[in-house]
């Protein structure tokens, strides 16, 4: 899985790259903002091939993100990143690094149990931080942006822990962030084009992680 790059992944990296430029052209974005779009993607098809270097990209991904959350008034997408993204790219670097079988990352598969357990975590997570961010001034979206925040540290929790049904995670969390930047955008948001086009890509991205994972966990079955 952390092997050569295939005509898929290389197309959609180029297609989205490319995107991405003609967008922080037109729109006047910032520079900054294009790498923070760039370091996403790069981790994003990363992670999906299990590679170690996903959180080697993540980080700078990561606090740059969170400048972009802060000034757009999305602050639980900022302390998600900086207090549970930062310490857990280090976390999951060393995690995947001992976790692998003749070079290549050991995928795993939830049982329903588990898959149960996670459900409602993420509903009752959802609910709850979406009401307290309801109290802070300023705050745009409160319940949106809780379920971003809620479902990215499940997924992260997942990804850490190698279960392939952390792209069904992300899949769901992709969907609702895109919706999140259309109605900063909507609202006068400079960076919002280039973050709803970083989303959709990791939503494109996280159908082929799943395909990816689903095949790495049966192998590791086998």
């Amino acid at each position: 899985m952390a092997g050569s790059w295939n005509l898929f992944e290389i197309t959609w990296l180029v297609l989205f790259t490319s995107i991405a430029v003609g967008f922080t052209f037109i729109s006047k974005d910032s520079l900054f903002g294009f790498t923070v779009f760039i370091t996403g993607v790069l981790c994003v098809v990363l992670a999906a091939k299990g590679n170690l270097m996903s959180y080697v990209f993540g980080m700078y991904n990561t606090f740059g993100y969170a400048y972009l959350a802060y000034i757009n008034g999305l602050f639980g997408e900022v302390m998600l990143n900086l207090l549970f993204f930062v310490p857990m790219n280090v976390i999951g670097f060393y995690m995947w690094k001992n976790n692998r079988q003749d070079g290549k990352l050991a995928m795993r598969q939830m049982e329903l149990k588990g898959l149960l357990l996670v459900g409602a975590v993420c509903v009752s997570g959802c609910l709850l931080l979406g009401f307290g961010l309801s109290f802070i001034p300023g705050q745009n979206s409160p319940y949106i942006d809780a379920i971003t925040t809620v479902l990215s540290v499940v997924a992260t929790f997942l990804m850490v822990r190698r279960f392939k049904e952390q792209w069904l995670v992300y899949i769901v969390l992709n969907l609702f962030t895109v919706l999140l930047w259309v109605i900063r955008m909507v609202e006068g948001s400079g960076e919002g084009l280039l973050m709803i086009v970083m989303w959709s890509a990791y939503l494109v991205n996280a159908g082929y992680g799943y395909y990816n994972w689903n095949k790495g966990a049966k192998e590791a079955t086998v």
